[in-house]
């Protein structure tokens, strides 16, 4: 068989994602304070682009840039002469007094209060400073502050006895004189191995030894967890009513020692998009507090128009970062606008959970909003990652309102996150001594909301909204 080389002509049509398409999607994405630092990152490494700044009243922009021009060009010289505004009275007394006098404008910025606010103490420096206090030897000081160093935030020791005398080369009895000293220090419970080393260490602290509450932890915890305490008194041999006192005891203690000592920030999340109830309508606003305002360099833009005398690369150069500013200043826009309209279809189609709250959401996917303002589902998908609104029921972040549908018997289908909030609604209006079983509020969806669902799915979602079984709810 011959083989040969032959030319063909074919016509195929191809998406080409070019960068200037690559920008508008990643900016698409960027949550609003994500698109502030790419701004600034961006005016730091374009020339042509720059932060639009307000003239002052009656001056148009172009005569605010024409004076700024003309104060950068102009030379600066140094004056000998005295104003005649001086005020000699002030400087004679301040010159003259005992001490020196400080003269400060009352519109002066206000110092920030985050600048007199120090740094909560960890529980490590606690501890160490604690060990510092203690006297003991060099041997179980090295020991504990090794000790100290596995211990985690929650409070609880990481590494084993042997790990730690391994390590520093001391022997295993006094690797443990070391934890005990550890275990002395506040707060109570510290450098536990477990959750019932934890909780006798607190209990001992207490002075309660050989108790009927260090008994139930010591022997008990299994029964205690599934609030069996029928069987705790039956082998205890004692009335279920000083077992039940004696869980109140348990219950009071911490069992994460180290929980008062975390330092993590809170994370504040500044919404993209506001939505107000103005009679019987909605307004939607974006947020654009501390968003640059953006535009072209005009020495740049004039110099390009007229065509001074500029270098073949100094222009190329020029002209591909106005290129590049322009491109991002209309993705911006674009960007904006898509959000609004994006929340616009929100708006119309959730107006219920908008007036009445979050058990009128009704089932809404992707594809809803897509066809809604002629989108495709993956540029809504971009659009409502990581973006939050400010709204009459809360702050909620867009994907929120995009939830699966549950069937009802007769009637419109119930979003998901509907039937969530009443299952938890259910649950804090329950009777303690008789909480519902899944099996029970199955059948109360049923009878009252005609949504006939499964148990194996109410557990589900009460496993998502982080709710016990009806067995670890029962209190006595």
């Amino acid at each position: 068989m011959a083989i040969e080389l032959r030319q063909q002509l074919k016509l195929t049509q191809q998406l080409v994602m070019t960068p200037q398409l690559q920008q508008a999607i990643k900016l698409l994405q960027l949550s609003r304070l994500e698109l502030v630092d790419a701004i600034q990152q961006e005016l730091e490494q374009n020339p042509a682009l720059e932060e639009r700044v307000d003239a002052p009243e009656g001056e148009t922009p172009d005569m605010a840039e024409a004076v700024s021009s003309e104060e950068m060009l102009q030379e600066v010289e140094i004056s000998e002469k005295v104003s005649p505004e001086t005020d000699w009275e002030a400087y004679l007394d301040e010159y003259s007094s005992a001490g020196r006098v400080h003269f400060e404008s009352e519109e002066r910025e206000a110092p920030r209060y985050e600048n007199f606010v120090s740094e909560k103490e960890s529980l490590h420096d606690h501890l160490l400073w604690q060990l510092s206090m203690a006297d003991v030897d060099p041997e179980i000081q090295t020991l504990a502050s090794l000790i100290i160093g596995n211990i985690n935030t929650d409070g609880y020791l990481d590494a084993t006895l042997d790990e730690i005398s391994q390590v520093s080369g001391y022997p295993e009895s006094a690797a443990e004189e070391a934890l005990r000293q550890v275990q002395s220090f506040d707060p109570a419970g510290v450098g536990a191995r477990n959750l019932k080393e934890c909780l006798l260490l607190q209990i001992r602290r207490l002075g309660l030894e050989a108790d009927i509450v260090e008994k139930i932890i010591a022997h008990h915890l299994k029964h205690l967890e599934n609030k069996n305490f029928k069987a705790i008194a039956k082998s205890l041999k004692e009335p279920l009513e000083t077992i039940i006192a004696a869980v109140g005891v348990i219950r009071s203690l911490e069992p994460k020692p180290g929980r008062e000592f975390h330092n993590e920030a809170p994370v504040y999340i500044t919404p993209d998009i506001y939505v107000y109830k103005h009679n019987d309508d909605f307004i939607i606003t974006l947020n654009d507090d501390g968003m640059p305002r953006l535009h072209i360099n005009p020495y740049y833009k004039k110099a390009m128009r007229t065509g001074e005398k500029i270098s073949g690369e100094t222009k190329d150069y020029l002209q591909e970062k106005m290129r590049s500013a322009s491109w991002l200043i209309k993705s911006i826009q674009q960007r904006q606008k898509t959000i609004y309209n994006v929340m616009e279809s929100i708006v119309r189609f959730q107006r219920d959970f908008f007036e009445k709250g979050v058990a009128y959401l009704k089932p809404m996917v992707l594809r809803d909003v897509a066809q809604d303002i002629q989108m495709h589902e993956s540029t809504i998908s971009r659009v409502t990652t990581n973006k939050y609104a400010y709204t009459p029921q809360g702050l909620f972040e867009l994907k929120y309102f995009f939830n699966s549908s549950i069937s009802r018997v007769e009637g419109e289908a119930m979003a998901s996150v509907s039937v969530l909030e009443k299952i938890k609604q259910l649950v804090e209006s329950e009777d303690p001594q008789n909480p519902y079983s899944d099996l029970k509020i199955a059948t109360i969806f049923e009878e009252e909301q005609n949504i006939r669902i499964a148990r194996r799915t109410i557990a589900k979602y009460r496993e998502i909204l982080k709710i016990l079984p009806s067995s670890k709810r029962r209190q006595y």
